[in-house]
């Protein structure tokens, strides 16, 4: 076999070589499974080559993630060295700066902190590109970089670097070259903070809710995650604070000297300076302690438990806090019961249009698998009430997958009608089981049959029944398809009458065709009308044996060793009659059929039957009556009971024929003879 692996290897040559060099056909059958096997051996290896290089395929991309996520982090690790860095830098210049203008500085009118804000948004302005904003009069918080991840798995979207003053956060995209380009801008006091517990893959996460919606950012550190909550908290508060003492507002990013400043701020403070408490700070929480903490917590624990894909935890805690909530005695005692409701009902439609997505995900060749993968956010869904939209996308991926399955069918020459109900028998079982007591659904499962049904007549028209096709082509292809549709009715789903009309304009067109094309070879038949000599003993014996297993006994028309008393055409029409008829009777099961092939079948046997030869032609007119008798009292009568025992329904019209003709048959027309005379004398 290496002559295959030959980049210059030709099939004709090599099948000329073949064939001179085999010595008849069981040589060429040898050489010919020695190449099949040789051509399964080595699609097999292909296929394992395949597998192996996928299998590597996928562990490159998961080492390349691994190493996507580290520099991620060795990334953020320069940043926070470039910022201590410049930290230490700016630190020693100020100080430098102070000392020579200590003088200038105490006789200017400007507080310190106004000068430093002043060089700190002077800073920003020049270190973000794109920014427009105006940072006059606005006291500096803090600033830092920090990873802005996916809400639904947590993973790495961008990095992000946020300038904090106190009435805005400035958010920036750390670009390639390290630059900072400008993003957008939030309130802090239109912003809420929300701690995320630290998770297996992910640590030092917050979720920020601003107007755009919600968003997750993780810092490096947990001190860093500390410090954004702690500072968060500080802007959303800043106006009601009263400060007795303003401490020096950093120069981005100078974190090291804020921390020195606000702990100084801290330390100089007096019980005299500090805002006073309004009534609602001093009210007794009497109320809020009666909140258990699992529903205060629950709306984080719920997307926490989303993000882990845990949905059957989240389904399970959604349900015990509404249950909680239901209660007219529980909502008189929880303060805030209503925005623990909303926040429960956005987790409840986020956790539904995470499983919808889940479930309209489950694409696949195998419908099988298909369904298997369904079966846990289906279950879910209908547990939360979600049955109509669970439904609907289930009928969905259940289409792609049959589809596809049908497509890989025909390019493998496949059966496809045996898969097709097959597969349709399997979505209706698995569908009422998840469905059961749902009628609505039920009623889209009807709808979503008819559907596909259509659209695999409109496939079987198009690939097996176009114009042209033999009336044996057409009967083995609607048989193939009426067996597995009424083994449908086994689960309460009767499709078949559906089926048979939408091929019926099909199939009648078809027999039409092919009745025109039958009746214009009976036309076209040349006739000599003289008896069918088979040549030799064998070819009698054989010919016998082959019209017995036909039902059809011409022993009583055999005349001498290899003559039939009966013509050859006369011969071929039998056999071509009863092939017909059994297609026509698997064609006639179906009742819409019936009387365009009872037509088919009457023309074209009147057709044979009123053949006559040409006038002149010296021809026995009892021959030609034997033949006409024959077909009327041999050929009929079987093709009629045939055509009963197949399709289960009476060919009247074959039947009234055969009485017409019956009658119409008279005795043989004695023959012509010569009549000589003679002169007597």
């Amino acid at each position: 076999m290496k002559e295959f692996d030959d980049f210059n290897f030709s099939v004709d040559k090599y099948t000329k070589e073949l064939t001179r060099e085999c010595v008849g056909g069981s040589d060429l059958q040898q050489r010919k499974k020695e190449i099949e096997a040789y051509s399964e051996q080595t699609s097999a290896t292909l296929k394992q080559t395949c597998k192996k290089n996928y299998m590597q395929f996928i562990q490159t991309a998961k080492e390349i993630s691994h190493l996507e996520s580290e520099m991620y982090q060795l990334s953020h690790i320069l940043i926070e060295q470039r910022n201590i860095l410049a930290t230490m830098t700016d630190g020693k210049t100020s100080s430098h700066l102070k000392a020579d203008s200590i003088e200038t500085e105490s006789n200017t009118s400007a507080a310190p902190e106004d000068v430093e804000n002043s060089q700190t948004t002077r800073a920003v302005k020049e270190m973000v590109q794109g920014f427009n904003g105006n940072l006059e009069g606005k006291t500096f918080l803090n600033e830092g970089a920090l990873i802005e991840l996916d809400s639904n798995d947590y993973r790495p979207i961008q990095r992000v670097f946020f300038f904090l003053f106190n009435d805005v956060l400035i958010v920036c995209k750390v670009k390639h070259d390290k630059r900072l380009e400008f993003l957008t801008e939030y309130d802090p006091k239109k912003i809420a903070v929300i701690n995320i517990k630290d998770l297996d893959g992910v640590k030092n996460a917050i979720n920020i809710i601003t107007p755009d919606g919600s968003k997750i950012y993780q810092s490096i550190t947990a001190a860093g995650k500390s410090e954004w909550i702690e500072k968060l908290e500080e802007a959303f508060r800043f106006d009601q604070q009263k400060k007795s003492k303003k401490g020096q507002a950093p120069q981005p990013p100078n974190r090291a000297k804020q921390q020195q400043q606000q702990s100084q701020v801290a330390k100089s403070a007096t019980p005299e300076k500090l805002p006073e408490q309004s009534p609602t700070d001093v009210q007794p929480k009497s109320l809020e302690d009666e909140t258990p903490e699992w529903l205060c917590t629950a709306s984080e624990e719920i997307q926490t438990l989303i993000a882990q894909r845990h949905f059957e935890d989240a389904q399970t805690l959604i349900k015990r806090a509404h249950e909680f909530l239901r209660l007219a005695e529980n909502k008189k005692k929880l303060l805030h019961a209503d925005s623990i409701e909303d926040k429960v009902k956005q987790q409840e439609l986020k956790l539904t249009s995470v499983l919808l997505q889940e479930l309209s995900n489950c694409h696949n060749r195998n419908l099988q698998i298909a369904l298997r993968a369904v079966r846990r956010p289906l279950k879910i869904l209908v547990e939360m009430g979600r049955s109509r939209e669970a439904s609907a996308t289930l009928l969905k991926v259940c289409t792609v997958s049959l589809r596809v399955a049908q497509r890989e069918a025909r390019r493998n020459n496949a059966e496809i009608s045996e898969l097709f109900f097959c597969d349709l028998a399997q979505v209706a079982c698995d569908f009422l089981s998840a469905f059961e007591q749902q009628p609505a659904c039920v009623s889209a499962l009807v709808v979503w049959c008819n559907a596909e049904l259509q659209y695999f007549a409109s496939q079987l028209i198009k690939h097996y029944l176009t114009k042209g096709t033999s009336l044996e082509a057409v009967a083995k292809c609607v048989e193939r398809v009426r067996k597995p549709a009424t083994k449908l009715t086994e689960i309460g789903l009767d499709i078949s009458y559906h089926l048979e009309g939408l091929l019926r304009t099909t199939l009648e067109s078809l027999i039409e065709e092919s009745k025109q094309r039958l009746l214009d070879a009976v036309g076209r038949t040349e006739e000599c009308w003289q008896p069918y000599n088979l040549q030799t003993k064998s070819n009698l014996k054989r010919l016998l044996l082959e019209l017995d297993a036909m039902g059809i006994d011409v022993r009583a028309q055999t005349t001498g060793d290899t003559w039939l008393n009966l013509t050859q055409s006369t011969l071929v029409f039998v056999r071509q009659f009863l092939q017909l008829t059994e297609h026509c009777a698997c064609l006639a099961k179906g009742e819409a059929l019936l009387q365009s092939l009872e037509q088919l079948l009457r023309d074209l046997f009147v057709a044979q039957h009123s053949l006559k030869p040409p006038s002149d032609m010296a021809v026995d007119p009892n021959f030609v009556t034997k033949n006409k008798i024959f077909l009327v009292d041999n050929l009929l009568p079987i093709a009629i009971e045939r055509f009963r025992k197949t399709s289960g329904r009476q060919c009247e019209r074959l039947r009234e024929l055969h009485t017409k003709l019956s009658r119409q048959q008279g005795a043989p027309v004695p023959r012509q003879r010569s009549v000589y005379t003679t002169d007597v004398f």
